[in-house]
């Protein structure tokens, strides 16, 4: 499963890395060191975390992360997979999207929860991009 530094999961959630260090400090997230002394976040973690701070409970009033060009950088957060069609949702900073796109591309893109994720959004499509 990939892991975050903590600069990555401020990138993915909206908010500057002290925040997400001061979250990382008060446990509302669980860290680990690797090998060099840094501190990760479990994918799975962060994106269980992301929804949290999604849907308002952080109460932080900071800007959220915003991109141009309609891209949503974010983390993967459900994979539900059908016979054919499939449904997919990134946590963008406080934004959620869900994508329905065909089993074949959720396949061949290797998309799970807890990995990073960019949506692009042109007109009704949410087209999803591995990062």
């Amino acid at each position: 499963m990939q892991s975050y530094t903590i600069g990555q999961a401020a990138r993915l959630l909206g908010v500057s890395p002290d925040t997400a260090r001061r979250w990382a400090d008060a446990g509302r997230v669980t860290t680990h060191r690797d090998e060099n002394g840094r501190r990760l976040i479990d994918g799975r973690d962060l994106a269980a975390f992301s929804i949290e701070v999604g849907q308002g409970a952080h109460g932080d009033e900071e800007e959220p992360y915003t991109s141009a060009r309609n891209a949503f950088p974010g983390i993967v957060t459900a994979v539900k997979l059908g016979d054919v069609a499939a449904q997919v949702e990134i946590q963008a900073g406080p934004h959620r999207l869900v994508s329905l796109l065909t089993r074949e591309a959720v396949e061949e893109l290797g998309l799970e929860v807890g990995m990073q994720a960019t949506a692009r959004v042109k007109s009704t499509s949410v087209h999803i991009d591995r990062t």
